[in-house]
């Protein structure tokens, strides 16, 4: 971001922390024995988590704006003021959350308030000047949140909200909120019959349903064929492995607490694969390998089990159990460079066919909890960096956001709707090599080390899936629907011609139902449409005179009768090119 931008971007938390305080105080003053929390500025908004004797209702969130209201109108100054621990813990002395966050500030650092009218909160800030300052405001919704996102510590009530300098800002944001509703990849999931979520079988676990699974499977076929094209091979590894290889990959020591607890197996331990790495590098590490074979690119889609919060489960988009576009190419360190150009230009093919124009690309550097020397954390990143100046691909520093064993490139996708999402990700890893003493034969008869690079061109499938439904609104291309055109007869007497055309589709590869209900045709189409089946092939005595189909597309546009050899040439190039 240039300088005004990260400008405007602070004076817009600063103006949203604000608003914060603003609502803790409405709140408090509705209910005087309200514990409070801690009220952030965060992207697009803010919230507050409280502790209160009922839940809240909406009506209580109309309440509580009218109070914000009255606080905005008063012009009430944000007033600064250092304090010693002992004033602290006497101001928060009713206020069992506060005073945590007292205790946890470290001795040498200063402990600051900010008062607005007769209400004090313990905050760094910044804040605006006053209460008056407050342009547009709108309290959104509330949500269970942990107390510090721990689930062995007590439920509190969130209330989300957000403030704009101006009105019309504020209302095309809920315009924008309103459209995110409407592509929430949790309701289209269910409304189009993707995917479910149960109980029974535990938070964070997917099920796929016929038509995800077939749309997964279209993706996954068009992966493999990509990867074919640019020399990977394909290889499979077990779902579990002995304790002893993780320790050895240095996931136990420095990953340990997103891996589930292990299982003993003939008085083994055995842990279930949050990475599919170590896998790649047994089968690397089954024989000698020599300077000509490299580099060698294997790809799995391996599923993997990472410990998540179930406060932070979400959907597709937060899972415990999900499939990676996993690759790891071992390559000598001439090669590097090359390889990662490589991957990078698998990623832009990529997310062009996936109608991803937009994307920012970041670089993140060395983490403070980090394996191996500064000196080879140096050369990783400047081959990363390198490849994207290479490509031409503009890229920003993400200081301290790698992972523990190397630098990485994360590429994060920007939707229809303008939001980011996690997607590919490319790692240069010079410390797993290392730590399993992988080696290659070179020119010189002598063992060398060869360089892994890790690399995922989608991210994980359940991710990617949530993110496309929410990028397409469910309205999947041509070639990812899982139902590519419905046929519906006008009358019973017209369904043995579509189950003709039926089997005609079906021969060139079409993905194709026959509606054969005895509802109205009107009705019928409605309902396809709610389906975002892509083409309506309606027919009767005309079409069947004239071995037509007439042609709807799911937008409304009706594009009149058509040969049905015509049409399927039309379906068939749309899928052909992805368009």
């Amino acid at each position: 971001m240039d300088k005004t931008t990260v400008e405007k971007k602070t004076d817009l938390d600063a103006l949203r922390h604000s608003a914060s305080h603003i609502m803790a105080q409405a709140v408090v003053s509705i209910f005087p024995e309200a514990e409070l929390g801690i009220g952030p500025a965060i992207e697009d908004g803010f919230y507050y988590d409280f502790d209160l004797p009922r839940p809240l209702t909406p009506d209580d969130l109309a309440g509580i704006e009218g109070k914000m209201r009255e606080a905005i109108r008063g012009d009430l100054p944000f007033v600064r003021q250092e304090v010693d621990r002992e004033t602290a813990r006497r101001l928060f002395g009713s206020q069992p959350y506060k005073l945590e966050l007292i205790a946890d500030i470290p001795e040498d650092e200063p402990i600051s308030t900010y008062t607005q009218g007769d209400f004090t909160d313990l905050c760094l800030g910044p804040h605006v000047a006053s209460t008056g300052e407050i342009g547009a405001f709108k309290l959104l919704s509330t949500a269970g949140a942990y107390w510090r996102g721990d689930e062995r510590r007590p439920m509190l009530q969130r209330i989300y909200g957000t403030a704009f300098p101006t009105q019309e800002e504020l209302e095309s944001h809920l315009a924008r909120l309103e459209e995110a509703a409407r592509r929430d990849h949790r309701v289209l999931g269910k409304q189009l019959d993707i995917f479910s979520i149960h109980d029974e079988a535990g938070p964070g676990l997917i099920f796929w349903h016929p038509k995800g699974a077939l749309i997964r499977l279209t993706i996954e076929d068009f992966w493999r064929q990509e990867h074919l094209r640019r020399g990977y091979q394909f290889i499979y590894s077990p779902h579990i492995a002995r304790l002893d290889l993780w320790k050895t990959s240095g996931h136990w020591e420095w990953y340990q607490e997103n891996m589930y607890s292990p299982m003993e197996i003939d008085e083994q331990l055995y842990v279930v694969k949050p990475m599919n790495c170590p896998g790649h590098i047994m089968v690397y590490k089954n024989r000698k390998r020599s300077y000509r074979e490299l580099p060698l690119r294997w790809a799995e889609l391996g599923t993997v089990y990472r410990y998540e919060r179930s406060g932070v489960l979400h959907g597709l988009t937060r899972v415990r159990g999900f499939t990676q576009d996993d690759a790891h190419i071992f390559c000598r360190p001439d090669q590097l460079q090359d390889e990662i150009v490589g991957v990078i230009r698998l990623v832009q093919f990529m997310m062009k066919t996936f109608q991803f124009d937009e994307y920012e690309v970041r670089l993140s550097t060395r983490p403070e909890k980090s394996a191996g020397s500064l000196e080879i954390w140096e050369e990783a990143t400047a081959a990363l960096a390198g490849a994207m100046e290479a490509t031409g691909v503009p890229y920003q520093v993400d200081p301290g956001e790698g992972v523990f064993y190397g630098p990485k490139i994360d590429v994060k996708l920007k939707d229809a709707l303008g939001r980011t999402w996690q997607g590919p990700t490319i790692q240069v890893d010079f410390n797993l090599p290392v730590r399993f003493d992988m080696n290659y034969v070179g020119q010189d008869g002598m063992e060398h080390r060869p360089v892994m690079v890790h690399r995922a061109v989608l991210g994980s499938m359940e991710r990617f899936m949530g993110c496309l439904l929410e990028h397409y609104a469910g309205a999947f291309p041509v070639w990812l629907s899982p139902v590519q055109a419905v046929i519906i007869p006008i009358a019973d007497r017209h369904l043995d011609y579509a189950r003709q055309i039926e089997a005609r589709l079906l021969e060139a590869d079409l993905r194709v139902e026959v509606d054969a209900r005895s509802e109205r045709m009107n009705a019928k189409v409605r309902d396809a449409q709610l389906q975002k089946i892509p083409y309506m092939l309606v027919v009767g005595d005309q079409e069947m005179a004239g071995n037509q189909v007439a042609v709807r597309l799911r937008r409304g546009q009706n594009l009149g009768p058509r040969q049905l050899e015509d049409f399927i040439s039309l379906a068939q190039e749309e899928i052909r090119e992805k368009r």
